[in-house]
């Protein structure tokens, strides 16, 4: 017994002290000291290079009177005090709390580091960490960052292990709680019959089975069912989960996390770099990005990890260059203008008055309805005269036709003309009572607008189109039609029709769309006497594309933008990195400040640093703003950096985002 006191003694012991180290570690953790850090990581900007680009540790850069300069790398040496040259210096850590970064595309990456000391690592603990990006007002919780002590990930591993253990007590198969063998003894010695079906794969119903021995299968398997057993599995059932609860306080999760990983607990610090995609959106000029978190021990929360102070990701987007002067066009405008539409209106058969209950009618008429109330209130145009063009589908004698179809266009301008009495009357209803500065009624001016009934007879023309793109009509069918359409006697051709067989077809399916009614609206604008006027109106398409470019939709903007080939086309193309089309534009253009420095930016991409460095200073002289806006450019502040450009000093100042 005493080795076993001795051993549970010191187990004991060994617990004590462990729990003691976790307070005090805990209590350091509460004071500030050690604390989990969000910094970025390295600043070192890498565009996306399409050729091999040779570095240079001097360039040598001639300015506009010819004074050459020469800029190189270099750092300050300590000892000395001097600039020397150097290979570009590789921080593993950035202390800064904020960063320029590009977005191409319309995303961005928010790049970070989330920093455990080792001093804040516990084998007993889960730490859980959760960054928020609050952008535009909005916060988000990104996917959280769970890293896990080896005893706290075996804690849960046992509390799994006991679950599956009391699952593997819960008993499937029903049939376990039978006693066969019993079962089987008692119908051998008192129903042989029923003992003999043993072997024998022959279906016995329930009916058939209670008829022949007097009591049913189910009962006699319910008499040799040891209940009690299946009762205490039905129970472990209806336990699943609270004993799930019981024994997997804590589940290990794997989805919508960053990391779940198990830490040694020795050693240094543990360092995770997040990268974060998100997709801008219009007036997107900053992201922060705040970090808290939690300390559990099993299901217990120890601590509660408050937020850090926030890392800033200033987003530079091509789309900021966009030029957003507005573009105009040349334009003709037409003193007299037109509208057409087409309606199918169904008649009675050799009958030209208009029935409304009639097919769709109704719809029809309601529709070109409609078509005049607008166009009465609209207030560029006014209507001059509508024709009413009618025609008739080709069954009966051609004279008829040619009568029905005038007669129905008569009987359509004639319902219309009422109409539009109706819609004066209620447009004068809706606009109310209007006086003039004398305080006289001013009573609005009616004009009578004239309808001109045409028509057209047999429209075989339109049933040519019908029967050409007809599906259920065969080649062999179309054939024939062409064949008889050659007919020059119309009556004739329709007789010789009839005979064929696809003609009850076309009486059924295409003839009721030749007998329909088009309507020309011939209008004027207001007070225009000319009939022509040469103008310049704002180019729509054009100012399209330079929304989409504010939006960063560089696809949508390409598309409108692509046959201008200006200074806008070439900010499209290079926020789909497609840089060689950008330059192609921009070098047959002349060398502005914003040519100068959209050159730079591509110069830089394509890795000729000479030329980005010779090209960005160029626009400051021109333009002292790109001083500033190069900080925000990736591809332009790696190069202020390096070169010491523009009085660069080392330090690096937020940009302004107002």
């Amino acid at each position: 017994m005493k080795p076993n006191i001795v051993l549970i003694g010191t187990l004991v012991a060994l617990a004590l002290i462990s729990s003691c180290a976790s307070q005090r570690k805990l209590a350091a953790i509460k004071s500030g000291d050690p604390a989990a850090s969000l910094v970025l990581g390295k600043d070192v900007y890498v565009p996306e290079i399409k050729e091999a680009k040779t570095l240079r540790d001097t360039l040598r850069i001639k300015d506009d009177d010819g004074t050459e300069l020469i800029l190189m790398k270099a750092i300050l040496d300590e000892d000395s005090g001097e600039m020397v040259a150097t290979e570009t210096l590789e921080a593993a850590r950035v202390t800064a709390r904020f960063r320029n970064i590009a977005e191409r595309h319309g995303k961005v990456d928010l790049a970070f580091q989330i920093i455990v000391p080792a001093a804040m690592q516990d084998s007993k603990w889960q730490l859980r960490f959760y960054p928020d990006m609050y952008m535009l007002g909005d916060v988000e919780r990104l996917e959280p960052v769970v890293i896990t002590g080896n005893s706290y990930r075996k804690a849960q591993l046992r509390g799994y292990q006991q679950y599956e253990r009391f699952l593997s007590r819960i008993v499937s198969d029903t049939t376990r709680f039978i006693n066969v063998k019993s079962l089987e003894i008692f119908l051998k010695r008192n129903i042989p019959l029923l003992y003999a079906f043993k072997t024998d794969s022959t279906f016995v119903s329930d009916e058939q089975f209670y008829t022949m021995y007097g009591v049913s299968e189910q009962q006699a398997i319910e008499h040799y069912t040891n209940k009690r057993a299946r009762s205490v599995n039905e129970r472990r059932k209806e336990k699943l989960d609270e004993m799930y609860r019981r024994y997997v306080k804590v589940p290990i999760v794997t989805e919508g996390i960053r990391l779940d990983t198990v830490m040694v607990g020795k050693g240094g610090d543990f360092i995770y770099n997040y990268v974060q995609t998100i997709v801008t959106r219009p007036r997107l000029r900053k992201v922060d990005i705040v970090l808290s978190g939690d300390i559990y021990e099993s299901d217990n929360r120890l601590y509660r990890i408050p937020e850090s102070e926030p890392l800033t990701f200033y987003i530079s987007s091509v789309s900021g260059l966009t030029d957003q002067t507005e573009r105009y066009v040349s334009k003709v405008i037409e003193r007299h203008a037109d509208a057409n539409t087409t309606s199918n209106i169904d008649f009675k058969v050799g009958k030209s008055n208009i029935d409304l209950s009639m097919g769709n009618n109704r719809r029809e008429l309601g529709r070109i309805r409609r078509i005049l109330a607008a166009l009465l209130d609209n207030d560029t145009y006014l209507l001059d005269s509508i024709i009413v063009t009618a025609s008739a589908s080709p069954e009966g004698r051609e004279s008829l036709n040619w009568r029905l179809s005038r007669a129905r266009s008569e009987s359509i301008s004639k319902y219309l003309d009422d109409q539009i009495k109706v819609l004066q009357d209620s447009l004068d209803r809706a606009r109310g009572l209007s006086y003039d500065a004398s305080g006289r009624l001013v009573r609005h001016e009616r004009v009578r607008i004239p309808f001109v009934s045409r028509y057209k007879g047999e429209d075989w023309d339109r049933l040519d189109i019908l029967v050409d793109g007809d599906d259920y009509l065969t080649e062999g069918d179309k054939s024939r039609y062409d064949l008889l359409r050659r007919v020059p006697d119309l009556d004739g051709r329709d007789e010789l029709l009839a005979r064929e067989r696809f003609y009850q077809y076309l009486r059924d399916e295409l003839y009721p769309k030749l007998r329909n009614v088009a309507f020309d609206f011939h209008m004027h604008r207001k007070d225009m006497v000319k009939d022509t006027i040469h103008t310049t109106v704002l180019d729509s398409t054009y100012m399209r594309g330079v929304n989409a470019l504010l939006n960063m939709d560089y696809e949508a903007a390409l598309a409108l933008l692509r046959p201008y080939e200006d200074f806008n086309t070439a900010i499209a193309y290079m926020g789909l990195d497609r840089d060689r089309s950008a330059m192609e534009i921009l070098s047959k253009m002349k060398p502005t400040a914003p040519v100068n420095y959209l050159m730079a930016i591509l110069y830089s991409r394509l890795g000729d640093e000479q030329e980005a460095v010779s090209r960005y200073l160029q626009s400051c002289r021109e333009e002292p703003s790109y001083v500033h806006r190069g900080n925000l450019d990736p591809e332009i502040s790696q190069l202020i950096k390096t070169y010491r450009l523009n009085g660069y000093d080392g330090e690096e100042t937020p940009p302004d985002t107002d």
